[in-house]
């Protein structure tokens, strides 16, 4: 007869402290200005992690072309 899956008594008598609440910040209006400098820096980051990623690509795509190069040679 398998045991039933239950809380471990230990466990269950010790008792976590409450966490504390995060306070929040107060919240700050942003000009139009402000507004569009945050979403150019937004997309700059995008671009650089595209960027990125399209290296990979590339550099993963010549390994395929100089494996295919081998086969063709064959």
């Amino acid at each position: 007869m398998p045991v039933p899956k239950g809380s471990d008594p230990k466990q269950s008598d010790v008792k976590a402290p409450p966490a504390p609440k995060p306070e929040r910040k107060v919240w700050k209006k942003k000009t139009p200005v402000e507004v569009v400098l945050e979403q150019a820096d937004k997309l700059k980051a995008e671009i650089a992690e595209m960027e990125e990623e399209l290296k990979a690509k590339r550099r993963q795509l010549q390994k395929f072309e100089e494996a295919k190069k081998l086969f063709e040679g064959m």
